[in-house]
């Protein structure tokens, strides 16, 4: 599916460029927040741990290493559904044209039912406070000695990309008059699915650069995503 939305690319190149630039504004501020939080991070770490003032040398070092490597997984948590929904939220107008786009070459009108502004600043900010409680899950299993750090990254992959990927969906199913509630029954319907094309999007999310290039093909994807879901024959309603 995702791929499928890389294939506007060179469909709609016009089109899909309108989506870069409220990407590109969304992923500079959030990479001016990264880099402050690496530079100020030891310290961080330090400030987090005073109990470890009196450890032996190597093992406040190991607790300092655990902390920061935590905090940081769980910023990029945050970051990752942050950027998903700031950038929907952006650039709702130019997002808005591509689905809409892709809805008409997919056959049919699309459904007259508007997503809308404040419909799109209240799912953000529901994606943003999920993505705080991932990012703390994360951060906690980040502390666990030695394989921490690779168990919160996979969980954190897997659970923001299945954020992402039902904030994505949820332009296309709300357009044709769907509750929440029933968007995200669908989605659990047909969770692989679901959960693959947001992994794919999430990896790709964390190339360089590649969030700016990936979120307009992402969004063109989701509306295939969301037209496949509606079509499967187990579907929920």
């Amino acid at each position: 599916m995702l791929g499928r939305g890389f294939g506007y690319w060179r469909r709609r190149p016009g089109l899909m460029a309108l989506g870069l630039v409220p990407a590109a504004i969304v992923a500079l501020l959030l990479l001016g927040g990264l880099i402050a939080l690496g530079v100020y991070l030891p310290a961080i770490a330090e400030a987090a741990t005073p109990f470890a003032d009196g450890w032996p040398g190597l093992w406040a070092t190991v607790m300092r290493v655990a902390v920061g490597t935590a905090v940081f997984g769980a910023a990029l948590v945050i970051v990752a559904v942050s950027f998903t929904a700031l950038t929907l939220l952006v650039g709702e107008p130019f997002y808005e044209r591509i689905w809409v786009a892709v809805e008409r070459e997919l056959g049919g009108s699309p459904a007259d039912s508007a997503y809308g502004f404040w419909r799109g600043a209240l799912d953000g900010l529901i994606l943003v406070a999920r993505g705080v409680g991932v990012a703390i899950l994360a951060g906690l299993l980040g502390l666990i000695p030695v394989v921490g750090g690779v168990f919160g990254t996979v969980f954190g992959i897997l659970a923001t990309g299945w954020l992402v990927a039902d904030e994505l969906v949820s332009r296309a199913l709300t357009a044709r008059g769907m509750l929440p509630t029933q968007r995200r029954s669908l989605s659990r319907a047909h969770r692989a699915r679901v959960l693959g094309f947001g992994v794919a999007t999430q990896l790709c999310f964390m190339v360089p650069l590649g969030a700016v290039a990936t979120m307009p093909a992402a969004v063109a994807g989701s509306t295939v995503l969301a037209r496949s879901l509606l079509d499967a024959p187990d579907r929920t309603t």
